[in-house]
């Protein structure tokens, strides 16, 4: 078994959908998801604001792989397309595996340039760390420390500033 920790992002079209098609696609594996925030472009500010989230996910037979290609597969449902020219530019869906640990705990780590595990930023992304701390409130990310920690700290306290927690906006879990 592997248990998984996605950071899920929409800027483009019906955000909310986009994100809810993540959920959607990924069906029973999702245990919990949590709740959602209007963000700042990061990386390329020019674009529209995004709506975050981040779901915790477990697959009895799964691989660290596994959920790459799930991810990949949740963005193509939601019509992404990737801009070479702007690495952080804005997408209908965006899916990072953050986070993977194996059956007995143990993260899984990996420096493969497709799938680098822990998700090599996700310590310096307030849009990831608050809502992994909804699902996840003593959560700690491999190699890094603790969430709470992490979003306090510089230079990631002055963007949790700017998020926007958007409680009229939900994502259901469909297990």
């Amino acid at each position: 078994m592997t248990r998984a920790v996605l950071s899920l992002g929409s800027n483009l079209g019906d955000r909310l959908a986009h994100l809810r098609t993540a959920v959607e696609e990924l069906g029973d594996l999702v245990r919990v998801v949590s709740g959602v925030y209007e963000t700042p472009p990061w990386g390329d500010a020019d674009q529209p604001t995004y709506l975050n989230a981040a779901l915790l996910a477990e697959d009895p037979t799964g691989t660290a792989r596994d959920w790459l290609d799930r991810a990949r597969a949740a963005e193509r449902a939601a019509g992404r397309t990737r801009d070479p020219g702007r690495r952080f530019g804005p997408r209908t869906l965006d899916v990072d595996v953050v986070a993977v640990w194996a059956d007995d705990g143990t993260p899984v780590l990996s420096d493969d340039p497709e799938l680098t595990l822990p998700h090599p930023r996700a310590h310096l992304r307030a849009f990831v760390l608050r809502p992994w701390i909804d699902i996840q409130p003593y959560g700690r990310l491999p190699g890094h420390g603790w969430l709470t920690d992490l979003l306090t700290a510089d230079p990631v306290a002055g963007d949790a500033l700017e998020l926007r927690a958007r409680p009229d906006l939900t994502l259901e879990s469909t297990s």
